[in-house]
């Protein structure tokens, strides 16, 4: 190659622009999501009764609020990536899933009997609730924080505990096919308890590896 051409293509490389941060943080999220999903399929898979669960609300109302975590979420670990946004009015929408929780609650101990309330509240799955939604989180967690590593977050513990958050609603969303306590007693006790330890995590690893 000539020194004109070498010359000419340094200049080319530095007149492109770098990848925006929300791709990067867009395509770890998604990465991590498919690599836990392959996990949890090769694993375990969804429940057999899957297709009549479909059609209840108290098996629907676990993605709805699963994914009310997710989203918004992801949203603010996006927004926080760049040094100068705020949460702004966004941090509200995660009241939502705790929103949501709370109403199915209310539903479920008006319609079941207190007798049954300790039973739903235990269920038979709160072992695997606290164990596998934490194991599922790690791909998106980690392919988040690395992510994110190309940003300049000025909350860097708290853009990870939302990458944490993130994380779990997808690892919750994966997990919830399999789970069957549907009850919003178990939902409301088990998933947040899951939720908060990969929230945890992340806001270690958010203070350890995104400050600047």
């Amino acid at each position: 190659m000539k020194t004109s051409d070498l010359i000419a293509a340094l200049t080319a490389d530095a007149k492109k622009p770098p990848t925006p941060i929300g791709r990067h943080v867009l395509l770890a999220l998604g990465a991590g999501a498919l690599v836990s999903l392959a996990l949890f399929l090769a694993a375990l898979g969804p429940r057999p009764d899957i297709a009549e669960a479909a059609h209840t609300m108290r098996f629907d109302m676990k993605f709805i609020d699963t994914l009310a975590l997710l989203l918004p979420s992801a949203l603010l670990c996006l927004r926080l990536s760049r040094p100068e946004a705020s949460p702004g009015a966004l941090a509200a929408w995660l009241m939502t899933p705790m929103f949501l929780l709370l109403v199915g609650v209310v539903m479920e101990l008006a319609m079941v009997p207190s007798a049954l309330w300790s039973a739903k509240l235990i269920g038979r799955n709160w072992a695997h609730c606290l164990t596998l939604i934490p194991l599922l989180s790690i791909p998106p967690l980690g392919a988040l924080i690395t992510a994110l590593r190309a940003g300049a977050p000025r909350h860097p513990a708290l853009t990870g505990a939302l990458a944490g958050a993130a994380s779990a609603g997808v690892a919750a969303t994966i997990y919830a096919t399999n789970c069957t306590d549907d009850s919003p007693l178990f939902v409301a006790s088990w998933y947040p308890l899951a939720t908060i330890i990969v929230v945890a995590a992340g806001a270690a690893a958010g203070a350890r590896w995104l400050r600047w």
